[in-house]
């Protein structure tokens, strides 16, 4: 992996990566050196030699006593980004891990060849030196839920071009109607969905690309882990899982908060009056903050459900941005 990647920065400050990444190659969904301890050291060097050792070892037991108990607040929920954002970290602790001297009670780790700072800082506590993780808490989930959410607004534009495209190219199901798709993955055999398997040489599926870069993340099927709407009822069966912290749904019609009104999407059983998606956070607060909603229009809009995300996002079955949605102001 390169050092020098967009996502490397998020990458090297989410230290929670270590946590998650850690247990699953051991087993345990949750479990992260089983201590309510937290070590600590003489010096600040002496604390961040510890980290860099445990990072490199892949020491279960040291990391959790190094971060202590706060270090279950920094999970994300999402397994592959997560084990991702460890390789990087770890590559990067490899290249070069300094301390930057903030005054004479707090220091800051900086790693990789850029010199990224670490959001969780060494301080001293009662004449020894420890990693205050409490107090990177709100850096570690700021940072984590603006990427999160920008890639699902990039998610959200990918699909509206991957359904114009499945609109204008083909009669993909052969029924002498052009129409969207109603379901991100095909059935196995078909092309009734946005995305199907294709060999060597043939042209991609509308959301081809986008699956390609995610399976190059780790998401398919050799993880269990794919883009699946969890409405999509039809589709495959996959493991319900996270893409970058947000889950998304194919809408099938309109509310009367949207342009032209109510009226559904599908007409005799194929969708050509438009089309829609809804993106929520898989864990509020934690993956994400805002839900997203876009149609034919192409224009995105956002809203922070709050704390019943889950429940509300779920009960959303048509496009209806009503004035407390509000257009997300994101240039693709």
């Amino acid at each position: 992996m390169s050092a020098t990647t967009p996502r490397l920065q998020l990458a090297i400050l989410l230290t929670l990566t270590v946590c998650l990444a850690l247990s699953l190659a051991a087993g345990t969904p949750t479990a992260f050196g089983q201590t309510e301890t937290q070590l600590t050291y003489a010096t600040p060097s002496e604390a961040m030699q510890a980290l860099v050792a445990a990072v490199k070892a892949k020491d279960r037991a040291a990391l959790g006593a190094i971060f202590g108990p706060e270090h279950e607040q920094l999970l994300s929920g999402d397994d592959v980004e997560d084990s991702n954002d460890l390789d990087e970290f770890a590559e990067a602790v490899s290249e070069s891990a300094e301390l930057l001297k903030v005054n004479e009670e707090k220091y800051t780790v900086v790693v990789g060849k850029r010199n990224y700072p670490m959001p969780i800082p060494v301080v001293q506590k009662d004449g020894k030196w420890v990693f205050d993780t409490k107090a990177g808490l709100d850096e570690v989930l700021n940072r984590r839920i603006g990427e999160n959410e920008l890639s699902a607004i990039n998610t959200c534009r990918a699909y509206a071009i991957a359904q114009w495209e499945y609109f204008t190219e083909g009669d993909w199901d052969q029924d002498g109607v052009a129409e969207y798709a109603q379901k991100m993955i095909s059935t196995p055999g078909e092309h009734n969905g946005l995305y199907w398997e294709t060999g060597e040489g043939e042209k991609p599926s509308p959301l081809g690309k986008l699956v390609a870069a995610a399976r190059e993340e780790g998401y398919g099927p050799k993880t269990g882990k794919t883009i699946q709407p969890v409405a999509d009822k039809d589709a495959p069966a996959h493991p319900r899982a996270p893409f970058h912290g947000y889950y998304f749904k194919i809408l099938k019609g309109q509310g009367p908060h949207a342009p032209g009104g109510k009226y559904s999407y599908v007409i005799n059983g194929n969708m050509i009056a438009g089309y829609a998606l809804v993106a929520y956070p898989d864990k509020w607060g934690n993956s994400g903050v805002m839900t997203f909603l876009i149609n034919q229009q192409g224009r995105v809009y956002q809203k922070n459900l709050g704390a019943d995300t889950a429940k509300l996002a779920a009960s959303i079955t048509q496009y209806d941005p009503d004035p407390t949605w509000k257009l997300a102001d994101v240039q693709p």
